[in-house]
């Protein structure tokens, strides 16, 4: 049988909320033992409903939790610590001397009055790979401030493109941010691992959600920084690729994608208007953004005579990326979905596995988010009697 890609990784993560957490999760998705340490009272999110979910305490009675910690806890056990308790820090210690990862997302220097900060645990464990996730880095003028997604989508600029022109700044609406630093900290996580095959040696890595939300603005950034005109928001258009967005038919919206010249030459012939690319003002994306108001007006005047469905399978029959604009339902619906088996209820429990896909190894995704305190310590050298069920 297969394993999976990071089978015998052993992780420990000092995390709560969605950042840190989500990059335990992805750990686990892909076979790492991801040991998540919790306050006695638990990760933050295990409160944060409606909704909850009832299941089993394991101990006769029940346990309510939030569907916020089970989207991103999936594959974990969960032991608790009471820093202040110095037999519950020595545990802990002891089960990091033996880990190859540590999470972290304290406020920068939290944990060092611990010992457990990445100085301190190095010096048992100089192979530690040691992620810390903070709002703004571990140094510069903002390191000592606490940061929440929301808060850094405000700061970070994409509140500033999203939203209606006339309208107010919007929030993206998952905590878009936190989702990111969590996938590049997976990725730094299996670079610093790399690194470690190489030299025998860990480091930490430093996760700032500032840095992650304005590293991804991505071609938005480069227009301001190459260009020099400010970027402004445009609701569902793109800045830089016309026509792209959404257009109202007879009962309904419709996204349409035109990503090259050829794309837009089928989406005119389609509409009955071939004209329009043959038109010098909109033979060229350059031509059309120049042009988009006009244009637009009169792509709107064409779908509006169609009905959603009959002109989504005519532009996709001829080429022309097309499609509806979903509720969450729809799209946990979509077929594509089914056949590519995203949707997964490991112990009963409704979710979404991760996406990475491998030709050869299968992914971990058996395991529901776990039960509060309900792992088992397990140290390096120690003996059964030693542990903690």
């Amino acid at each position: 049988m297969a394993l999976t890609p990071l089978a015998g990784l052993k992780v420990v993560e000092l995390a709560r909320i969605l950042a840190g957490p989500w990059i335990g999760q992805t750990l686990a998705d892909l076979g790492a033992e991801v040991i998540k340490v919790e306050s006695p009272q638990g990760d933050d999110t295990r409160r944060w409903g409606p909704p909850f979910l009832d299941r089993p305490d394991g101990q006769g009675g029940t346990e309510r939790v939030a569907a916020y910690f089970h989207a991103a806890n999936r594959g974990k056990t969960s032991v608790t610590c009471d820093f202040s308790d110095p037999s519950d820090l020595a545990r802990l210690k002891a089960l990091i001397a033996g880990a190859d990862v540590v999470i972290e997302n304290f406020r920068v220097g939290g944990l060092a009055r611990f010992g457990l900060d990445y100085d301190s645990l190095a010096k048992a464990n100089p192979g530690l790979v040691y992620a810390s996730v903070t709002g703004f880095g571990q140094d510069g003028p903002r390191a000592g401030e606490a940061g929440y997604d929301f808060l850094i989508q405000g700061m970070s600029g994409i509140m500033d493109l999203t939203g209606d022109p006339d309208g107010p700044p919007q929030k993206v609406g998952v905590a878009w941010i936190d989702i990111f630093t969590g996938l590049y900290g997976t990725i730094a996580v299996q670079a610093a691992l790399a690194e470690r095959a190489k030299t025998g040696q860990g480091q930490q890595i430093d996760l700032s959600l500032l840095d992650c939300g304005v590293a991804v603005l991505a071609n938005q950034a480069t227009n301001w920084l190459i260009g020099g005109e400010l970027p402004r928001r445009l609701g569902n258009a793109h800045p830089n690729i016309v026509p792209y967005q959404e257009f109202t038919t007879k009962d309904g919206a419709l996204i349409v994608a035109c990503g090259n010249d050829r794309q837009f030459v089928a989406l005119a012939r389609v509409l009955g208007a071939p004209e329009l690319a043959a038109d010098p003002a909109y033979a060229t994306n350059p031509a059309r953004v120049e042009n988009r108001t006009v244009l637009c007006a009169q792509i709107a005047a064409l779908t509006i005579l169609w009905d959603k469905a009959g002109l989504t399978a005519a532009l996709t029959e001829a080429g022309v990326p097309a499609g509806p604009i979903n509720t969450v339902a729809e799209a946990l619906d979509d077929r594509q979905i089914a056949a590519r088996g995203l949707r997964i209820a490991p112990e009963g429990i409704p979710g979404l596995r991760s996406p990475l896909k491998f030709s050869r190894s299968p992914l971990a995704v058996q395991r529901a988010a776990p039960v509060l305190g309900q792992g088992a310590w397990r140290f390096t050298g120690q003996t059964p009697e030693d542990q903690i069920g």
